[in-house]
């Protein structure tokens, strides 16, 4: 049997009423995003970037996380042939389309309308998924330009300014809690990427966890001077956005780094006591364990902290493998 892949991107805007999408209209009537073939040597990335620019005239910039595979059946000229394609999302810049040869005119729909005109169950999927992913994407968006501005906001300020932002899947399954940034974290405005970071990754990996398929982040978002604790005062006033992202993410499960994560999200201040405690917090179930500083200073607790993440790996939901929509006579890319 042929096979073929290729790869698309759903493009969104925002206005006064609401997200839209666009769509391309073929000569049938037909609505299809911006989608082709994947060249030799080419990526899914590269690939979408190039057809949105060819099918659209748009130049975008890709959603981080956010990425699709359906497949389907089709046939063409009496051969079956089997399609895999990999779609991602960006928001548009501009309005401005241009459309190719291909296509005889465009469509900005909304969720409720791009349903009902979409012919094929696989790409309603795909639209529906977007839908749920942009509208976190916006929303966390909204959340860290407020976050940001606090330093100005409360006046009094001793941490940095540099606002460090959360990193990963907005739908991720395991949402990972530490104290707040080290001066490496500041310097590149990411989480864990210092020495703490490479330590955690290597105990991620021993539960069969990505870092990449985890939102890390911490209470405190700004780096305290000198590496010292966040007063409790900081911790109050960072405490209500971390809620308000654990809120967007809806994550099964909270992994609680340190006394301080522990302590803000769970009530439970004394790690040491209460490593491998499992409780049931904001709608997540939370598992406590140290903080990856404290177990690069200690062997011991290096030890005590692999052995929460084995409690972790019975924690986390099983990845099932995606339901793809079979279709026959479905033609074009």
């Amino acid at each position: 049997m042929k096979r073929e892949y290729s790869a698309g991107a759903i493009i969104y805007k925002n206005g006064r009423e609401g997200m839209r999408f666009l769509f391309l209209i073929k000569e049938d009537g037909d609505c299809d995003v911006p989608k082709g073939h994947i060249e030799k040597g080419e990526g899914s990335e590269s690939a979408a970037l190039r057809e949105v620019k060819e099918e659209t005239g748009l130049s975008i910039s890709l959603i981080r996380h956010f990425s699709v595979w359906t497949s389907y059946f089709f046939r063409q000229e009496g051969e079956t042939i089997f399609k895999k394609v990999h779609f991602f999302a960006a928001r548009a810049r501009s309005t401005k389309i241009r459309i190719s040869y291909e296509h005889k005119g465009y469509a900005w729909l909304g969720l409720r309308d791009a349903l009902k005109r979409i012919r094929y169950d696989d790409l309603k999927e795909v639209i529906e998924k977007a839908y749920s992913y942009i509208s976190r994407y916006e929303a966390m968006e909204r959340l860290n330009n407020e976050y940001a501005k606090i330093p100005k906001a409360l006046g009094s300020w001793s941490l940095s300014c540099r606002f460090v932002p959360g990193e990963g899947p907005l739908d991720a399954q395991i949402m990972l809690i530490g104290q707040a940034p080290g001066r490496f974290e500041d310097a590149r405005l990411r989480p864990f990427v210092g020495r703490s970071g490479m330590l955690l990754d290597s105990l991620l990996g021993s539960a069969g966890i990505r870092r990449e398929s985890a939102y890390i982040t911490s209470v405190v978002q700004f780096f305290p001077p000198e590496n010292r604790m966040p007063t409790q005062k900081e911790i109050n006033a960072c405490l209500p956005f971390l809620k308000r992202q654990i809120e967007i993410i809806k994550p099964e499960v909270l992994l609680l780094m340190g006394n301080v994560a522990s302590g803000a999200v769970a009530g439970i201040s004394n790690v040491q006591k209460s490593h491998g405690t499992i409780a049931e917090r904001l709608g997540s179930k939370c598992l406590i364990t140290f903080h990856p500083a404290a177990a690069l200073r200690f062997r011991s607790t290096k030890e005590l902290m692999e052995g929460d993440m084995k409690l972790l790996m019975g924690l986390m939901p099983r990845f099932q493998p995606a339901k793809h929509t079979k279709k026959r006579g479905r033609v074009g890319i």
